[in-house]
Formats: C-alpha cells, structure tokens, sequence
C-alpha cells in the first residue's frame, strides 16, 4: 500500500507559480531563485507524493499530467488556507478583531446595511461578523449585556447608563393599511378613527423596555416581534400600522398598501445611534463600521413637519 508524504508548503508554493508563470524559468524568476532550485522542489515534491505533477518531455513549457491536473485545485486550496492564516494572524497582532458581534435595529434600511457590510468584507476579509437584528431596546441589551460589541439602535439608546453613542441617520415612519381595510377605504380619516380599530404594534424581544408602548394610539392591538410578519399582515387588511418608508415603498407604488393621512397620527422620524458599551471601546474594524454607518446616515434628511418617534 502506498502511504504519500507531506510536502512542504514552500514546494507547493513553488508548484503554483510553475502553474501560473507557465515554466520553470519563469518561476524562478518571480520567487527569486534559480532554475535548478526550482527543479529540485518540484523533484522533490513528487517524490514525495509519489506522482509525476509535470511532463517535461517533448515541449518548451511544462504541461501538468493528469496527477497533476487533479491536484491542482487541492493545492491552491491549502495554499489560500496559508495565505488566509497568515493574513488573520498579522490583523490580530496589529490589534485588528478576529471577529466581530453586530446589533442592528430592525428599522434601519435593509439596502443600506447590505451596501455597508458588503464593503466590510471587503475591507476586512479576515475579520467574522455576526449579524443580529432586533427591534427596540433589544439592541441596547445586547451592548449592555456583551453579546454584541456594537449596534444600530433606535432612539431607545439614549441617556441609557454605560453606554456611548452617535447620531447615525433616520428613517420615516408612516401610518399604512391595506387598500381594502376600513381605514384605507376613507378618503378623509377623522381625528381618533386608529383607535377603532386594530394596530399592528412591533414588540420588544428583550427586557429593556418590557411593558412599554411607543407610538401605540388604539387601544385594539396585535404585537409582533417580527416586523416582516407585521409587514405580512398589514398586506392581508388585518390591521393598520408603523412601517419604515423604505420598506414599504414598492407596496404604495403597487397600491398593496396605501398611506393612511391620520391628523392625530402622521408618522414621525426614527432616529438611529451607533452605540458600544464605554468600558468596552471598539476595536479597528468595528469602529470603521460605526464610522461608515455615521457617514450614511448624514446623508438623510428628515421630512418637514415630521416630529421624532
């Protein structure tokens, strides 16, 4: 029975730029050795795993066998294994976070948290996230509680004992129903029509802000502690309630949902903070996060005559 060695990984370094460069020469040329050097390796690597990796007969270059043809793809494997080791070890002994535990309010625009965490990964490729979304205070919690080093939280963050924060950005809320609900139904809405009916009330998972309403007008209520069950539901005619403008605007342009003109309940501003707990300060690539999610949200305008929820 055959038992292979182990090679080296400076054999199949060597072996990989033999591919890529299409000969010997000129991979001794880009790893700065000479051309017997480079045949050694090689040499030695299939002695070592017992095949023949390169036809070197009858041809100016060398052409993989079928061996080496079908190790190919396992080497680079390793070797981008290596390179990955080498690249999360140099971030953690320059101070960089080997992994990274993100809260993010339920709120916040789902574009604009793809569009920033997609420039993460690329800017931090040895760096794992992990991605909590939550509603309310559940955010907060998670900072105060270290299962998150930082968070997007809504306005429920502020003045909370420990914990630091900045502005970043705001949505609109906006009081909708489906077409067919009562209220969708009427052209003019009279001051106190909400109260008739159900609210769909988005509810906090955590203690933070247990028994607690926000912007709860009727005194009929379904709680949800999902917003895209809510979303769901509002659609079916069940209720009416809250929604974040971006996540429901394709529904008013499709007319799944309309925006209800409630006098005594138009909405309001939805402000965002990028907090972390004070004794626990963010570390590079988290603290590029809050940076990038500040940034962005400079960039919106809160609607005249629209007070904060």
């Amino acid at each position: 029975m055959n038992h292979p060695g182990t090679p080296t990984f400076d054999q199949l370094r060597i072996f990989l730029t033999i591919v890529d460069t299409g000969s010997f020469a000129a991979a001794g040329r880009k790893l700065g050795r000479a051309v017997s050097v480079i045949s050694y390796g090689i040499a030695n690597l299939e002695a070592q795993l017992g095949v023949t990796l390169f036809d070197r007969e009858g041809t100016r270059k060398p052409q993989l066998t079928v061996a080496g043809r079908a190790l190919l793809g396992e080497v680079r494997t390793i070797s981008d294994g290596i390179d990955g080791l080498r690249a999360k070890v140099k971030g953690l002994l320059d101070g960089l976070e080997a992994e990274i535990d993100l809260a993010v309010d339920v709120m916040l625009p789902s574009e604009r948290l793809g569009k920033l965490l997609r420039a993460f990964a690329t800017q931090f490729p040895t760096v794992q996230l992990r991605l909590h979304v939550e509603a309310l205070g559940a955010i907060t919690a998670m900072v105060l509680d270290r299962r998150a080093v930082i968070g997007v939280s809504g306005p429920l963050s502020a003045g909370v004992e420990g914990v630091e924060g900045m502005a970043a950005g705001s949505v609109l809320m906006v009081p909708v129903a489906a077409p067919d609900h009562p209220l969708g139904r009427m052209t003019t809405i009279a001051p106190g029509a909400g109260r008739d009916h159900i609210q769909l009330v988005l509810s906090d998972r955590s203690r933070f802000t247990e028994g607690r309403d926000f912007a709860v007008t009727s005194p009929k209520t379904w709680r949800l502690a999902d917003l895209g069950a809510k979303h769901a539901l509002l659609r079916e005619g069940i209720g009416w309630g809250n929604m974040p403008l971006p996540m429901i605007e394709a529904d008013l342009v499709a007319g799944t949902l309309v925006r209800l003109a409630m006098p005594d309940h138009s909405g309001g501003t939805y402000r965002f903070s990028g907090i972390w707990r004070r004794d626990t300060p963010p570390g590079p690539a988290a603290s590029w996060l809050l940076d990038q999610f500040v940034a962005l949200g400079a960039q919106d305008k809160a609607q005249d005559g629209m007070g904060d929820i």
